[in-house]
């Protein structure tokens, strides 16, 4: 009796544990304070928070902030090393940047490394945009998500592809779902995006006040970026204030969260519009050269080929 009693105590740890782990959840209470340590000598226009929640249980960093303050800068960088990645703390010294996230996915096991999707900065290419993706040898066509600063210091989100050196994006996505490709754009339905900076990633987690995560359209599917890792996001505000998100995970006092969760803990810091960037190890957030996170699970960091970097003029 003593035995089938441990064995059913084993069995409810085992089945909470998959649960807690497993699932995705719909409601996210996380307690979220200021950062005072990170904070003297910011301008008004930057806040660091950070968060936690103990019953997934997540630990999470945002910053906010308010492109509207004159002291502050928005941009897309990448890395001029020569194998075209470097650690936040190196783009933090290098581009003398307060506030720096990871930015978009990169291929890790080439060197130089080469980034996936466009990156666009000071009105440049460096890598062109993503405009088709093959599954299960079929071909589809996507718009994937894009992050944008523009040249008023506005932040847009949108699905992005490019045509003749010209940006374009869509105010819907294209209609992939899996096995059933789209095989053309409509460019009809598109229009010009004017932007300075913009980096690919994706999918977007929320359009227009909503939570909407473009997994499918943006053809995810099939690869692992839907599940629970660690996490970078950004969004904005209706006030037009930038929203950047980390979430540790793979530890085991913070699994990370999938792109659900994401839109939800986006959503509730007040976003209207969202977009998951590249996460996993990749996933990490630098205040004044001080790595804030865990990434991963370590101290160290994976050195990236763009970030987001927020400068104070």
């Amino acid at each position: 009796m003593k035995n089938l009693s441990l064995i059913i105590l084993v069995l409810v740890i085992f089945i909470s544990s998959c649960a807690r782990n497993g699932k995705s959840f719909s409601i996210i209470n996380m307690t979220w304070e200021i950062v005072e340590s990170t904070t003297p000598n910011f301008p008004a226009g930057i806040k660091i928070m950070k968060g936690r929640n103990d019953e997934l249980p997540i630990n999470a960093w945002a910053a906010i902030i308010d492109p509207r303050d004159p002291d502050v800068d928005l941009n897309v960088i990448v890395s001029e090393d020569i194998d075209r990645r470097e650690t936040l703390t190196q783009f933090s010294k290098n581009k003398k940047a307060r506030v720096v996230v990871n930015g978009g996915y990169f291929l890790i096991d080439k060197t130089p490394t080469e980034h996936v999707g466009l990156l666009y900065v000071n009105n440049l290419t460096v890598a062109p945009a993503t405009k088709s993706v093959l599954r299960n040898n079929k071909r589809y066509f996507t718009a994937r998500g894009a992050l944008g600063f523009l040249d008023d210091g506005g932040i847009d989100i949108a699905w992005v592809t490019s045509r003749n050196d010209s940006l374009f994006n869509f105010s819907e996505p294209v209609k992939n779902q899996p096995e059933e490709p789209v095989d053309s754009f409509d460019f009809s339905k598109a229009e010009t995006w004017e932007v300075d900076d913009a980096i690919h990633a994706g999918p977007v987690l929320m359009h227009d006040g909503k939570i909407r995560v473009t997994s499918n359209e943006e053809v995810f599917f099939g690869s692992t970026i839907p599940d629970i890792h660690p996490r970078t996001a950004a969004g904005y505000r209706n006030s037009g204030e930038l929203v950047l998100l980390v979430v540790d995970g793979r530890q085991v006092d913070s699994r990370g969260v999938d792109l659900q969760e994401l839109a939800i803990l986006m959503r509730d810091l007040g976003c209207v519009e969202a977009i998951n960037l590249d996460g996993g190890g990749s996933s990490a957030m630098v205040v004044d050269g001080k790595l804030l996170n865990r990434p991963a699970g370590t101290t160290s960091q994976r050195e990236v080929m763009s970030a987001i970097a927020v400068s104070v003029n």
